[in-house]
């Protein structure tokens, strides 16, 4: 599996749902202040929807570096297992340094098709299977950041209310696979209203309460449904 050609064909998928959250993502960094080349420079240098996402709340939020780098270590954390996972599949083509510029694109959907591949992949199937969402994820952003920059302020702001339907879209999406999820995301929406509505709770920085939930909601669902391992037989 080390054709360059196939990789761009599995990744053209991943490439039209990139364009998609990568324009909502545009959009959302104009209306809040940012300029089409930051956003666009952002989703260049960052491949990392939710990551992006939390990450200009913070910025429109005045919150401290500190407080951006622990969240994005905390969201962005699984990219690194994921990683470890998918380079016990790579061939002996795929050199350390082709390794570090392949992982910068080692997406959920990348790594997906890259794991479910038949045997080792190589190097240019790789640079082919992350080429095509890196365009459709750049030029996603791009592309709403110019429109929501363009626009009249009542068509934006009927936008801005179709790209709240599409994360709700995302959420349905995982709680239809695993039904578990829904007690999760529940306890994570209820710890969120309590930072954003009492009193008490409202002095946490933006930045830390996004820590907190996340981290409470994670040991919420790991706690309550714990996965349990399969022990093979021994022989």
């Amino acid at each position: 599996m080390n054709s360059f050609r196939k990789g761009l064909t599995d990744g053209l998928p991943i490439c039209f749902g990139y364009l998609s959250v990568g324009f909502a993502f545009g959009m959302s960094a104009v209306l809040g202040g940012l300029s089409p080349l930051q956003a666009t420079l952002i989703s260049v240098c960052n491949v990392t929807s939710a990551g992006q996402f939390a990450g200009i709340q913070l910025i429109f939020a005045g919150a401290s570096l500190a407080e951006m780098a622990l969240t994005q270590l905390i969201i962005n954390l699984r990219y690194a297992l994921m990683s470890l996972s998918l380079s016990q599949k790579l061939d002996g083509s795929v050199s350390l340094l082709h390794r570090l510029v392949i992982s910068f694109m080692d997406t959920d959907e990348v790594f997906a098709v890259a794991s479910g591949q038949k045997g080792e992949v190589g190097r240019r199937y790789l640079y082919g299977l992350i080429l095509t969402p890196f365009l459709g994820w750049s030029g996603g952003t791009l592309f709403g950041a110019l429109l929501g920059e363009i626009l009249p302020a009542s068509v934006t702001s009927a936008l801005g209310v179709a790209l709240y339907a599409m994360f709700i879209a995302i959420v349905a999406e995982g709680c239809l696979a695993d039904r578990r999820v829904v007690p999760v995301i529940v306890f994570s929406a209820v710890l969120s209203c309590l930072f954003a509505f009492v009193p008490a709770l409202g002095k946490v920085s933006a930045g830390f309460a996004i820590i907190l939930c996340t981290l409470a909601a994670a040991v919420f669902g790991a706690a309550v449904f714990p996965i349990k391992e399969v022990q093979e037989d021994e022989a």
